[in-house]
């Protein structure tokens, strides 16, 4: 028998239920699931229904960290200013892309959008780069992934 834990089965599942949400929150709604302008926008405008998807994201991240506790071990945990840093750059890289690999990478693509798909290469190659860069010239890597 096939166990949920160890097959191409649960990241198969995860990719269903990101673009069925997606789907329903632009059915429902006409509005795009980018979790960068959603964030931004909390501030100014609609913010019931952006509280409750930001919530809903929190929410599951915490159920499932109980559930599959296994699949949050991250290893060697690196200083809160590493983790900073990384926020402070991907808040930038949104910034100039003008959005996210959510807003892009799922949504803008499965529209076709030639943009979305400029910003998702880039953020593919500049992903692949930092990898390089921590795990190769900093020697960072440990149990990361």
């Amino acid at each position: 028998m096939l166990s949920l834990s160890t097959t191409w089965l649960v990241p198969l599942l995860g990719g269903v239920l990101i673009g069925v949400s997606a789907f329903l929150l632009y059915a429902v709604s006409g509005r795009i699931a980018g979790v960068s302008g959603i964030l931004r926008g909390v501030l100014d405008q609609d913010r019931a229904w952006r509280l409750a998807f930001l919530g809903g994201l929190l929410l599951v991240g915490v159920v499932a960290a109980k559930v599959v506790p296994s699949r949050f071990d991250v290893g060697d945990v690196h200083s809160l200013s590493f983790f900073a840093v990384g926020g402070l750059l991907v808040g930038v890289g949104t910034a100039i892309g003008g959005g996210c690999t959510s807003g892009h990478g799922v949504c803008g693509m499965s529209r076709l959008s030639p943009r979305s798909a400029v910003a998702t290469l880039v953020f593919t190659v500049a992903g692949a780069v930092a990898v390089y860069v921590v795990r190769h010239v900093l020697r960072l890597g440990g149990g990361l992934s």
